[in-house]
């Protein structure tokens, strides 16, 4: 099922376009993915009822204009908020409402986003984990944090899991150097147990993502936004999410 996941680019956030009314993580963005028949990339966040919700940061303000966390907000009220820029009037919308629209059309690749503390993070993976129950089509989750993806196999899930790593020099500063150093070269095996790496695109190089792959670990790469650097990555990586521009052109 993992090998599915690889065989067409993957839409970052869904084929989004704001110059055309088409918001990230919306229901326009992941039709338009359909449509072309692009895998389906989008993240995870919690709310405070505990429900799993498709937005990408954690907070409101950059994709509906309001302020707040999304952790703090109510299921109902966050559903509701039209998205800025989207022509069609999208809203967040709930992981299981995801699932019903895409019903295996594409192979989509989930993100659960790493949440302030461990235990919201569990909670997030576990909630998605029991989204997916009975879904039929190519499906696998992806995360930055070893926990959520250890909470999956502990689970028992034996989906694809994905480490997202990148060279932890920037956007890193909450993290030691020895945080870094095993995030970077993937050293958590034991405890997270991912099956593939998505990893960005200018940290390809590193020799522990390139020895992986030598040894049969598929790798995707993020995020491409031009031709160019979807032939350089393709050279490290077996698949690109990609963003901007039409891989297909």
């Amino acid at each position: 099922m993992t090998s599915d996941i690889f065989a067409r680019p993957i839409a970052h956030r869904g084929l989004h376009d704001r110059a055309a009314g088409i918001t990230e993580n919306s229901r326009s963005a992941f039709e338009a993915a359909i449509d072309r028949g692009f895998g389906i990339e989008c993240d995870l966040q919690i709310t405070s009822d505990g429900d799993p919700v498709v937005f990408h940061d954690a907070t409101l303000e950059r994709l509906t204009g309001r302020e707040g966390r999304v952790i703090d907000t109510k299921t109902a009220d966050l559903c509701a908020i039209p998205l800025v820029e989207s022509t069609a009037g999208d809203t967040p919308l709930r992981f299981p409402d995801l699932l019903d629209g895409v019903a295996g059309q594409v192979p989509l690749v989930v993100e659960i986003k790493q949440q302030n503390y461990p235990n919201e993070t569990r909670h997030l993976a576990q909630q998605a984990l029991e989204a997916i129950a009975g879904y039929e089509g190519p499906l696998v989750f992806k995360s930055f944090d070893p926990l959520a993806l250890s909470v999956l196999h502990k689970a028992g899930y034996r989906g694809g899991k994905g480490i997202i790593t990148f060279d932890y020099q920037n956007h890193a500063d909450h993290l030691s150097g020895v945080q870094k150093f095993i995030l970077r070269n993937t050293l958590h095996r034991a405890i997270s147990h991912f099956t593939f790496i998505s990893c960005e695109r200018t940290a390809l190089s590193n020799p522990v993502v390139r020895l992986r792959r030598a040894m049969g670990m598929k790798i995707m790469s993020w995020t491409v936004r031009s031709a160019a650097q979807a032939q350089e990555a393709l050279e490290h990586a077996d698949q690109i999410v990609f963003e901007g521009f039409d891989p297909e052109a």
